[in-house]
């Protein structure tokens, strides 16, 4: 009984923690597929084209609207012309006006003398009329009459000189006559051209008017429909140039990506090269490392030490890995060489960047190493052998790893 209810426990136990596990699962959210590098590449790609068809239409909007305000400008001076000629125009037509104030004086004065011509023939038509009747009322007198009734020659001298007087005033009466109705006549022929001249004055003048107007309704009509133009235009230019810094942004965000998928996939390709010599170890973080050599010993551990050289307290940062030569060293993960040469204390060594905030250090080495900066190792690669140059009391590997430019223990990685 106490053995089944145990049993019991237990299953009930194991079926929680598989439920606990499936609802933990059930709202760990679904992880993405990231893109490969081709595919951001394709995308990049395209996006350029699009930015190389926005930098195209950006352009001819720029050279439309230079074009537009090109137009703006030679409006505006024609407007400004049209503005000296409307000022020109009211000059003159200050000065028609003081003319026409002439011509209406003239007119007047002109008026004067019609009326006076007038007055004149009239009283001289008057005067004539009473001539004639007065003869009308004699009846049959005439000249020859006047002059046979004369008593003496004498008599009929006087009569004779009087006749002639009388027939003297009527001629220039008649004369005065004629020489009024020219005047009047001239009068009036100058008084109906200044009135004609004057009249077409202030058509000539009217039609001048309306032009002008004309023009500057149709100067302004076009400038406000530029002016709206080159607003529409810089709306546009905003809205390209906005679009072509956001396609920008987009690019080089997409750049970055381009540059961590291929980072990715580098790192990929490291983890899936294939493995040389050398056992494997796999960290607390499940990183596989290759144990760097073949080692008998850890000869010194990592950590402050006194110095097997100089005798002195200084920090260890790495271990020293005890085997004969020529043993060989591998590559404990894969990555590219940043430093191959020989150091007075290090000796021959190696330095590999793993990409990933690793790096590692193979020191000592019998030659110069295998591999040179720039080349790309895989895990287990070969770099070099086993060896005692530099500040080394025999033959052994200093092997070091650094995590973020900070050294740690190797141990942690290639010991489990």
């Amino acid at each position: 009984m106490k053995n089944r209810r145990m049993w019991a426990s237990i299953i009930a136990g194991f079926l929680a923690l598989v439920m606990l596990l499936g609802l933990i699962l059930s709202i760990i959210p679904t992880k993405v597929e990231a893109k490969s590098s081709s595919e951001i590449q394709n995308q990049i790609n395209q996006m350029e084209k699009e930015q190389a068809n926005l930098e195209k239409e950006l352009e001819e909007l720029k050279k439309q609207q230079n074009s537009n305000l090109s137009d703006i400008k030679d409006i505006v001076n024609e407007k400004s012309v049209i503005e000296q000629q409307v000022g020109i125009l009211y000059a003159q037509i200050d000065i028609i006006n003081e003319q026409i104030a002439a011509y209406s004086l003239l007119i007047a004065d002109k008026q004067l003398e019609v009326d006076a011509a007038e007055a004149r023939l009239a009283e001289l038509n008057k005067k004539h009329k009473e001539r004639i009747r007065a003869m009308e009322e004699e009846g049959g007198l005439s000249y020859w009459s006047v002059l046979f009734q004369a008593n003496s020659f004498s008599d009929f001298l006087d009569r004779l000189n009087i006749i002639q007087e009388i027939a003297s005033s009527d001629r220039r009466r008649l004369e005065e006559m004629a020489e009024a109705n020219k005047e009047l006549e001239k009068a009036q022929q100058e008084l109906h051209a200044e009135k004609q001249g004057l009249e077409g004055i202030k058509e000539a003048l009217d039609a001048k008017q309306a032009e002008m107007q004309i023009k500057h309704a149709l100067a302004d009509a076009l400038l406000a429909e530029l002016m709206s133009k080159g607003e529409e235009y810089e709306k546009l230019l905003e809205e390209q140039e906005d679009a072509l810094l956001d396609l920008e942004m987009s690019i080089g965000d997409a750049r970055v990506d381009l540059e961590d998928a291929k980072y990715q996939e580098y790192l990929q390709y490291l983890s899936t090269m294939p493995t040389g010599g050398g056992q494997t170890s796999t960290d607390k973080d499940g990183i596989v490392w290759v144990v760097p050599c073949s080692y008998k010993r850890v000869s010194s551990a990592f950590g402050w030490r006194t110095h097997p050289v100089h005798g002195d307290q200084r920090f260890h940062a790495g271990v020293d890995l005890a085997t004969p030569c020529p043993n060989k060293i591998y590559a404990s993960r894969g990555g590219v060489v940043t430093i191959s040469k020989y150091s007075s204390s290090a000796g021959y060594y190696v330095t590999i960047d793993h990409l990933d905030g690793y790096q590692s250090t193979y020191m000592h080495m019998c030659k110069f190493p295998d591999v040179k900066v720039g080349d790309v190792v895989s895990a287990g690669q070969v770099i070099g052998c086993i060896g005692t140059t530099g500040t080394s009391t025999g033959n052994h590997l200093h092997f070091g790893i650094y995590k973020d430019g900070e050294p740690v223990n190797p141990m942690e990685y290639i010991g489990n």
